[in-house]
């Protein structure tokens, strides 16, 4: 088949789809917004966010699971990023 034909054809299908479901009978598809990506602090952005807060102290709440983390990079060499909304509800409780 060559390509004019399959273009034709294309075409043919087209139009039968058209006269098939009009288009006022076409109700676009609703796009619901997509849910925030979660905001990831290394150790040293958590400690510059909260006056007073240590790195050190970070560190400890990451280790005794107080905060809700996730390792970039393998093994005990990734980089420790804290979610920011964990560390502020974790704050606010201790306040």
């Amino acid at each position: 088949m060559k390509l004019n034909e399959k273009n034709e054809l294309i075409l043919q299908i087209a139009e039968l789809l058209r006269q098939l479901i009009p288009v006022d009978e076409i109700t676009p598809a609703k796009v619901e917004d997509k849910p925030a990506m979660p905001e990831l602090l290394t150790i040293k952005e958590c400690a510059a966010l909260v006056p007073g807060l240590s790195e050190h102290t970070v560190r400890q709440l990451v280790k005794r699971g107080e905060v809700a983390y996730m390792r970039s990079g393998a093994g005990k060499r990734g980089k420790i990023l804290v979610y920011k909304s964990s560390l502020l509800k974790y704050l606010g409780e201790i306040s």
